[in-house]
């Protein structure tokens, strides 16, 4: 077997045990050759063509799968090969960038088959919590074999999934309050629920496809996982809805409070346009009774002081009257 280029991790199992690890890609097929009941881990880390191409031959795996695994950006998905399963899957990570959260995807797609897990990572990661969840629980590799490396990839990836809409779900809660206020919130916090919203839906996409995923990979060839694992794979299925279901509340919830934000700017407008019309009224009063600096028709009194006095007290009163009545009615 020819050695792939890119870096490669390596991981012998048998009976619960970890019987090698770290030794050359090249090596792993004469490594389950010589354990006959082991299960082999082998992880590539950005391979190109060629280096697949080196363990495509001994582990038999298709060429549309191995086209699908150095291809970036691919669709979350399981397909079945004869002698393999290929899927893809998206680790998910949301950290804080100053105000703003950053959403870090790393795309992993994997070769499952009979004694084998090859994994192939598109971008640089840490692989230690999926070594830590197959270590925390050794002894069900003896049963399940490479249904359960399978099933430890699954779990961390929807676990971190889980833990990046947790972590939106945060953000969320902190600019809420702001967005709600009275008279709107601010244009920089408005922005930022508008990225939030944005980074819902990118994170909906690589979320939603993974229950039916995971069920479907509980099935081997038609035949369901070994019955100490099952429990498992069903677990995992129950994160993976759950964690849709956050996605989608959360999707509705940002939705919402914008929607909110939106209608109080409205608000605020038409309390606006309303005062500017009460106060055109107030100043139109006075304006149309005489415009104040020539009357252009007689009064009472006219060329009088008394008649001045009249004119102007009917004025203000006139005013006043339509200023406290607009007042009363809430329009200033």
């Amino acid at each position: 077997m020819n050695a792939p280029s890119c870096p490669t991790q390596t991981r012998l199992y048998q009976d619960g045990a970890v019987v090698a690890e770290g030794f050359p890609a090249g090596e792993a097929a004469a490594k389950l050759d010589e354990h006959p009941e082991a299960v082999l881990w082998l992880d590539l880390e950005d391979p190109d063509t060629d280096d697949l191409a080196a363990i495509a031959g001994p582990f038999h795996l298709h060429p549309l799968a191995l086209e699908d695994a150095v291809q970036d950006h691919e669709a979350p998905k399981l397909q079945r090969y004869p002698g393999h399963m290929f899927l893809n899957v998206y680790a998910l990570d949301v950290d804080a960038a100053g105000d703003r959260l950053r959403l870090s995807k790393n795309e992993i797609s994997a070769f499952v088959t009979e004694r084998a897990l090859i994994t192939v990572r598109k971008s640089p990661g840490d692989t230690a919590p999926l070594i830590g969840r197959w270590d925390a629980d050794a002894g069900l590799i003896a049963a399940g074999g490479v249904s359960f490396l399978l099933y430890g990839l699954l779990a961390v990836v929807v676990d971190g999934q889980f833990a990046a809409a947790q972590r939106v779900d945060a953000a969320v809660d902190a600019i809420e309050d702001t967005l709600l206020e009275e008279g709107g919130a601010p244009r920089p916090v408005r922005m930022r629920g508008v990225a939030l919203r944005k980074l819902v839906a990118t994170i909906r996409r690589p979320v939603a496809p993974m229950p039916d995923l995971v069920s479907q990979a509980m099935r081997t060839d038609g035949r369901t996982v070994d019955e100490q694992v099952a429990p498992y794979y069903t677990d995992v299925e129950e994160h993976a809805r759950h964690t849709v279901d956050e996605v989608e509340h959360l999707r509705d919830r940002i939705e919402g409070v914008l929607q909110a934000d939106l209608a109080e700017q409205g608000n605020v407008l038409n309390d606006i346009t309303r005062k500017l019309a009460a106060w055109a009224a107030v100043i139109a009063v006075p304006t149309a009774l005489t415009g104040f600096f020539g009357q252009n028709l007689p009064y009472p009194g006219y060329e009088t002081t008394w008649g001045f006095v009249v004119s102007t007290v009917v004025i203000v009163a006139c005013a006043s009257g339509l200023y406290l009545y607009l007042r009363r009615r809430g329009w200033l």
